[in-house]
């Protein structure tokens, strides 16, 4: 296999991917774009944000923002007012938003409610709890972690935005994202399915707070710095990023899921794709993904536009990128 052969391979088979860089022993090995993008260009990574958001959490907690995940989710919001006859959303934490088992009062996510919403901070929260009180079950929500923005927004007295760009996106040399609200359903629609490129931007609510499972938008290389700071416990050019406490914790499986997730094992909003082997990833629609091998020390990051269903992403990387890295 060489890169060219690779190139035709992952163009017929994955028709939507635009970007790949692959680090091995802390060095870019690995570097080529698809669908003429360039290497610099931003994707929307899609749930991926979710894996960011995990690390933001940490840093919180690294600094005493945040006691510890297993502090009660209505601690951080005072005023909210409980529904009569609702006592479970009560006893919601931090540990079950970042596991995906917190309860909500939904069967499907109700986006237009949420996203029209005045307040959407106010509208997830109506939706958590419910009659079943908790019970451990998977539920994976995007809309529902949109309370982890508004906690770091509450305890860092920043925007969550401006506490990425601080304290995770500088250190790592990722340019400052800026925040991407829309006007509209028809905008937001035209965020998500867009196959353009995408501005230095973060979808935030209309109250300027960033979503916690979807709207960040960057390109493979910021992915990779992501990876391998995560890979390095924490540590990115010698500075201590997040704690190495935090970076075993988030990538520790507490859940295991079903068929329909793969059978994966689930940490703080990171897969655990083989715990034995240590390999985690940041998985996000369309095939976004950071590809987390400790064992073997290496990083593969991937970009791609929107294309629902592609769930074969870790797959393809595992039977074509890694084997051709580690060559």
């Amino acid at each position: 296999m060489n890169k060219e052969k690779l190139h035709v391979i992952v163009a017929n088979e994955q028709p939507n991917l635009c970007q790949i860089v692959a680090i091995k022993d802390n060095e870019i090995v690995y570097s080529d774009t698809w669908n003429n993008y360039k290497p610099t260009d931003n994707v929307h990574i899609a749930s991926v944000t979710k894996s960011v958001m995990s690390i933001l959490i940490g840093i919180a907690i690294q600094k005493g923002m945040i006691e510890s995940v297993n502090q009660k989710v209505l601690e951080f919001f005072p005023d909210y007012v409980i529904k009569r006859g609702e006592k479970t959303i009560q006893d919601v934490t931090l540990y079950h938003l970042l596991t995906m088992t917190a309860p909500y009062k939904y069967k499907s996510e109700p986006w237009t409610k949420v996203c029209t919403s005045e307040d959407w901070t106010k509208s997830v929260l109506d939706l958590l709890g419910g009659r079943n009180g908790i019970t451990g079950e998977f539920k994976y929500s995007t809309l529902g972690i949109h309370i982890l923005s508004a906690i770091i927004t509450k305890v860092s007295n920043m925007s969550t935005l401006d506490f990425a760009n601080e304290y995770l996106f500088k250190p790592l040399g990722i340019e400052e994202r800026k925040p991407c609200i829309v006007k509209n359903k028809e905008e937001h629609i035209t965020f998500v399915t867009s196959k353009s490129p995408k501005e230095n931007g973060w979808f935030c609510d209309n109250k300027g707070i960033v979503t916690s499972g979807f709207g960040l938008c960057l390109s493979a290389e910021d992915l990779s710095k992501i990876g391998q700071m995560c890979l390095n416990k924490g540590m990115f050019d010698n500075k201590q990023i997040v704690s190495a406490e935090w970076i075993t914790q988030m990538t520790t499986p507490y859940i295991k899921c079903d068929e329909k997730f793969a059978f994966m094992q689930y940490g703080f909003l990171w897969w655990v794709i083989d715990k034995e082997k240590n390999i985690y990833s940041a998985i996000g629609d369309s095939g976004n993904v950071i590809y987390v091998n400790a064992d073997k020390n290496i990083v593969i990051s991937v970009t791609s536009t929107f294309k629902p269903l592609v769930f074969d992403r870790v797959q393809f990387i595992q039977k074509y990128i890694e084997p051709f890295i580690a060559e």
